[in-house]
């Protein structure tokens, strides 16, 4: 902590030089190098919402946060939500029952937003992606519009019916697999272990309640410049610093407890170096090719659907 110390100080110069508190954070080719190398908790809060688009969704839905929290609620959605409130985050102080407690903002922003998106409506691992931001950005309307963001436009469909988004995300993570991690995606194939086992927990939550949170932050810095390639970069980077141990375990079973232990070991809790190795363990990953990929699993699934 002591050296990464060194590092946000470092950061939080450069970045006073790009972000005005009084106008917007524009995006750049510097600023998306910045958002890799992290940004300062200070200023994090104005970063996400100005590069995400949130700001802009904001301006243009004044009054519709208000109108969310004052409208009659699906009991049944309700009920849902509050099962999960007390699973969130058990340990932080922010969301124990105590009166300095973030659950009722929690509750407000997930109840508001089911009933905004019904859509979607509300979906396990809302709750941590949400209590996260809360704790980062800590308004309750600007938390709102950045999951709508995310939802909508960083991560299309990751939460619709049936979850497509992700299972595409999936199919393309497998590809990924073949083309890095050759043996590894065949290991996997002999013992029977489809990538959807691991990595399902990893891309509902975003991370959170997966990896240590300042690693989850400084994905997220990426996630909201970026969008969900990042995702798949942070797999590949933990499958790769894990290959030889996941190699070795020679059962069904052992691999995926083998899996549970990739995103506990030592190289995820130095959050910078993680991040810079997430962009050059993996190598080149081209958007051209990531989106034929996705094209590509989305017509399967597409196809398997109108088959069945």
């Amino acid at each position: 902590m002591s050296e990464y110390l060194v590092v946000l100080t470092r950061r939080a110069v450069k970045w006073d030089k790009v972000v005005d508190p009084q106008h917007r954070t524009r995006k750049s080719i510097k600023v998306k190098r910045y958002c890799r190398k992290g940004i300062p908790s200070s200023q994090r809060a104005q970063v996400w919402f100005d590069i995400s688009g949130a700001r802009k969704r904001w301006k243009h839905g004044q009054g519709v946060y208000k109108r969310m929290l004052d409208s009659t609620k699906d009991a049944q959605v309700v009920e849902s939500i509050k099962i999960d409130l007390h699973r969130t985050f058990p340990e932080n102080i922010h969301f124990t029952d105590d009166l300095s407690s973030k659950k009722e903002s929690l509750f407000n922003v997930l109840s508001a937003y089911a009933h905004y998106n019904p859509t979607v409506g509300y979906c396990q691992g809302f709750n941590y992606i949400v209590a996260l931001l809360l704790l980062v950005v800590k308004q309750e309307e600007h938390v709102f519009w950045l999951l709508d963001v995310l939802v909508t436009k960083r991560l299309p469909d990751y939460y619709s019916s049936g979850m497509q988004g992700l299972r595409v995300e999936q199919g393309v993570l497998d590809e990924l697999l073949w083309w890095k991690m050759p043996a590894l995606a065949q290991h996997m194939k002999t013992i029977g272990v489809d990538i959807a086992i691991p990595t399902t927990k990893w891309f509902i939550c975003l991370y959170t309640d997966v990896l240590p949170t300042e690693t989850v932050l400084r994905i997220w810095d990426c996630l909201f410049y970026e969008g969900s390639k990042i995702l798949l970069r942070v797999a590949l980077n933990l499958l790769s610093l894990n290959e030889q141990k996941l190699l070795a375990c020679n059962d069904f079973v052992s691999l995926c407890d083998g899996f549970k232990n990739v995103t506990k070991s030592s190289e995820t809790v130095d959050c910078h170096n993680f991040m810079e190795t997430c962009f050059t363990v993996p190598g080149s990953l081209p958007q051209r090719k990531i989106d034929k990929l996705r094209s590509k699993k989305q017509e399967m699934l597409t196809a398997a659907v109108s088959t069945s």
